[in-house]
């Protein structure tokens, strides 16, 4: 989706004519609104927390699945309506199939289960136990800091990315330690999913390359807008590498020499396929996502896996 400028602090812009219409939205324009494909990337940092937990699957099983629902559907989903509802009047004008301008969700009825699901969200985080409610606490302050003003970080080229990365990867993993162990994770869990948070940096920093010209018209400054095409392409590759250097180093100075070894041999082949995006940016960022950004996650359940036979 195309950034957009953020509305004046406090201001809450009118649905349109759009939404016009009254009653509850239906069950499908829910469903669109939440936006499924986008849950896999935290369900996939959950259940490398689980993995590096070192705990059995079979011990915590239905907080493991209660665990997924809120990583996914629930956190993930929520901020997704969040994001949409305060995009909306965009929407209308670039997206005007989307849920919200559409009128399929009519009314306020976005807002509405952006609230919903939020509160959902923390009743569950809770009922799992106490560590996970305040890790889900801050999930959902981070998705509407990120959407919402007054601090809308998405309009940021520098924190936005981060914040994004944080949420989907380093607040995902902890819970799904938490999860499992009943409480806070081993401090050597907690230095690699902020690692691995930071480095997804990047692969947010590259997610901006496909509304480049959009972000620069309607006054976005995401990275590539900011330092040009190319810098911000040589930033997200420095900052995709550099924490999977330390997340090496760290894993052999632990005696997780094998994991150390495939980790470093994943990094090497992004640095080749790096080579490809810092060639032509724009038109090579989505080839990365495929590519590299597949084997950085890999990484991350490789690493997942070492870590759950120390911790």
């Amino acid at each position: 989706m195309e950034h957009v400028p953020p509305p004046r602090p406090g201001e809450l812009l009118p649905a349109g004519p759009r939404h016009a219409a009254t009653g509850a939205p239906q069950p499908r324009a829910v469903l669109e609104l939440l936006k499924p494909v986008t849950w896999f990337p935290p369900m996939w940092a959950f259940m490398c927390g689980v993995v590096s937990s070192g705990v059995p699957l079979a011990d915590r099983l239905g907080l493991l699945i209660a665990g997924m629902l809120l990583a996914g559907p629930l956190v993930c989903g929520n901020s997704q309506a969040i994001n949409d509802w305060f995009d909306r009047h965009v929407d209308a004008i670039n997206e005007p199939q989307r849920p919200i301008p559409s009128g399929r969700i009519p009314g306020r009825w976005g807002l509405y289960i952006a609230l919903i699901g939020s509160v959902i969200s923390l009743c569950v985080g809770f009922l799992i136990g106490p560590v996970v409610g305040v890790a889900t606490i801050i999930g959902v302050a981070m998705a509407w800091a990120y959407s919402a003003p007054p601090f809308r970080f998405k309009a940021d080229g520098g924190l936005g990315p981060l914040v994004c990365a944080l949420a989907y990867e380093g607040v995902s993993w902890f819970t799904g330690a938490a999860v499992m162990t009943g409480g806070v994770p081993d401090s050597r869990i907690i230095w690699v999913l902020v690692l691995y948070s930071l480095g997804a940096h990047g692969i947010m920093v590259l997610n901006d390359f496909k509304a480049v010209k959009g972000d620069a018209q309607s006054g976005i400054n995401s990275l590539p807008v900011q330092i040009g095409e190319r810098n911000a392409a040589e930033v997200a590759c420095w900052t995709m590498a550099l924490p999977q250097v330390v997340v090496i180093i760290l894993l052999a100075r632990w005696g997780l020499h094998w994991p150390s070894a495939m980790v470093a041999f994943s990094l090497a082949m992004q640095v080749v396929l790096m080579q490809r995006v810092l060639a032509a940016p724009a038109a090579n960022a989505p080839f990365y996502n495929a590519t590299g950004t597949t084997l950085y996650v890999l990484g991350m359940l490789t690493s997942a896996f070492g870590l759950s036979v120390i911790v």
